[in-house]
């Protein structure tokens, strides 16, 4: 297959918990289901609980390769997903990270915790340095994110940042113009 014909892969950071509004769970299922749809392929925590199991489910009920990547700390934890077209176990979270977004051609960030931050800050953090350069979307399901997205322009306004905000990731209200893009692009 060449290049041109290789089918892409999103890697999806999210809660390993689907917090309290149900719009969250929605939007994961709608994005899984999307993307399989689409010919987008799946790298993911490898959990088959909260948002990520939601995403990885429609996923792969609707034809995805779903790739989980998972530190050993975390497997009891997380409970990972036994039916997945690919499990990796990583020594820890900082090969994790790395292990999904070299294996993306793209991410999106859903809504999560410390963890789903961690990620966040940290693919951003390499797109600024030129270790990667590759598309950020974050789904602000219900203006989750609307918060963290104003203090990062504050950050911008008072000098800190070495590109505008909005150069460095897109932000979509709704799985569908999420995806809509991503076909686009």
């Amino acid at each position: 297959m060449s290049d041109q014909a290789k089918k892409k892969t999103i890697s999806i950071f999210c809660g390993s918990k689907t917090g309290e509004n149900p719009l969250f769970a929605e939007h994961a299922a709608s994005l899984g289901k999307m993307l399989a749809e689409s010919g987008f392929d799946i790298v993911y925590g490898g959990g088959d609980s909260g948002l990520m199991g939601i995403v990885a489910n429609q996923a792969l009920l609707n034809g995805a390769s779903v790739t989980g990547v998972i530190p050993k700390v975390l497997i009891p934890w997380e409970q990972y997903h036994k039916q997945l077209t690919e499990l990796i176990i990583t020594d820890d979270m900082h090969v994790r990270k790395k292990t999904m977004y070299q294996l993306a051609d793209a991410a999106i960030i859903l809504p999560g915790g410390m963890g789903t931050l961690d990620e966040l800050f940290e693919i951003l953090t390499w797109n600024q340095l030129s270790i990667h350069n590759k598309n950020i979307f974050i789904l602000n399901t219900d203006g989750f994110y609307s918060d963290l997205i104003g203090h990062m322009k504050r950050l911008e306004k008072n000098g800190f940042l070495y590109h505008p905000v909005s150069e460095s990731f897109t932000v979509h209200e709704h799985p569908v113009a999420l995806i809509d893009e991503l076909v686009r692009g």
